[in-house]
């Protein structure tokens, strides 16, 4: 009696769950768009190999909407990724540094490139060394950029000082297009810019290398100069699209790695999605050479620039013993994709 009271149980439970499964199954999934950063650099390339090949897209999944939005300079990066324009992307660490001390809410999630810039300088100028600099107008891309802070501390290295006027070295802010006109129109001397804008300028005739890419403060060029970052709110709700972002990163540096050739014809194809214009092969090939690609990255690293930074008076409102990045830098994503290998 007893079993055949659990039959007749089963034969009235058994189509409720079936139907029951079968609207879930039709039940369409929850779409979410993701908003990812990257700047108009070559610099970027991990980043634009990934948007290329859709590694965002394969990973993200079909029901994940991706808009990509293309910014000329970090700064506006970091206030768009503070204020939730935007989710994720790539920048470099000087204007996130300084935005994490103002609202505490990015976070580093990975590395893309080491290194990439070089000091270049006019054939005409008189410079044959760093000291040369002395009394001459040096560009750097942007105020609290990479490449600024890596100038500051190879002044600082060669005992120079920092003026405005011909008793040190004066520091004006261009853009890398802008430098090059104003090299060929000898309105600056020098330029440390990251690739592959010392090399156009090499090749055109109009400058030479001073000081390479490998010799660059800190580290001889083993800095972060690219890091993937996302935002608190975005980690938060969606840790299972971070860690598949930090895959497609890895995924662009493999690529690049292991295709160079084809990988300069689609960075030069993506740039030209996201500004208009695409690059020659030879200029992205030289920046390429001219940098570390890799997902590795350090608390000293951060430190070491935000140190630069905060001399430079960059950063305002702490104290240096109160430079904390601890929080900034969260490789936990990073481990868990890397431990799912």
């Amino acid at each position: 009696m007893k079993k055949l009271a659990w039959l007749m149980s089963l034969v009235v439970i058994l189509p409720l769950i079936l139907a029951a499964c079968s609207k879930e199954a039709a039940a369409p999934a929850v779409s979410t768009t993701v908003k990812i950063g990257i700047l108009k650099n070559v610099t970027h390339a991990p980043g634009f190999i990934a948007l290329h090949n859709n590694y965002f897209q394969q990973g993200f999944g079909k029901q994940v909407k991706i808009e990509v939005t293309a910014f000329d300079n970090g700064a506006d990066f970091a206030t768009a990724i503070a204020t939730n324009q935007i989710d994720l992307g790539y920048v470099g660490p000087g204007p996130v540094i300084n935005q994490y001390l103002k609202s505490k809410n990015i976070r580093v999630i990975s590395g893309a490139n080491h290194g990439g810039a070089v000091l270049v300088t006019r054939k005409d100028a008189g410079i044959h060394e760093v000291k040369d600099l002395v009394g001459k107008t040096v560009a750097v891309p942007a105020k609290g950029g990479t490449p600024d802070l890596s100038l500051r501390l190879l002044l600082k290295q060669e005992g120079l000082k920092i003026t405005n006027d011909a008793t040190g070295v004066q520091i004006v802010t261009r853009a890398p297009a802008d430098t090059l006109v104003a090299m060929r129109q000898k309105e600056v001397d020098a330029t440390l810019t990251p690739e592959p804008w010392g090399t156009q300028m090499i090749q055109e005739g109009t400058a030479e290398i001073l000081v390479d890419w490998n010799k660059i403060p800190p580290k001889n060029g083993n800095y972060p100069l690219t890091i993937l970052v996302a935002s608190d709110k975005f980690i938060s709700e969606h840790r299972d699209l971070v860690k598949k972002a930090i895959k497609a990163n890895k995924q662009g540096i493999d690529f690049i790695g292991q295709n160079p050739t084809k990988a300069y014809e689609l960075i030069s194809d993506e740039l030209k999605q996201l500004t208009g214009k695409g690059m020659e092969p030879a200029l992205i090939k030289a920046a390429i050479d001219h940098l570390k690609l890799t997902e590795d990255i350090a608390l000293e690293d951060i430190n070491e620039q935000a140190k630069a930074s905060f001399d430079a008076g960059y950063i305002k409102g702490v104290k240096a013993e109160e430079l904390d990045f601890s929080k900034f830098l969260d490789l936990s994503l990073l481990n868990e994709v890397n431990k799912e290998k």
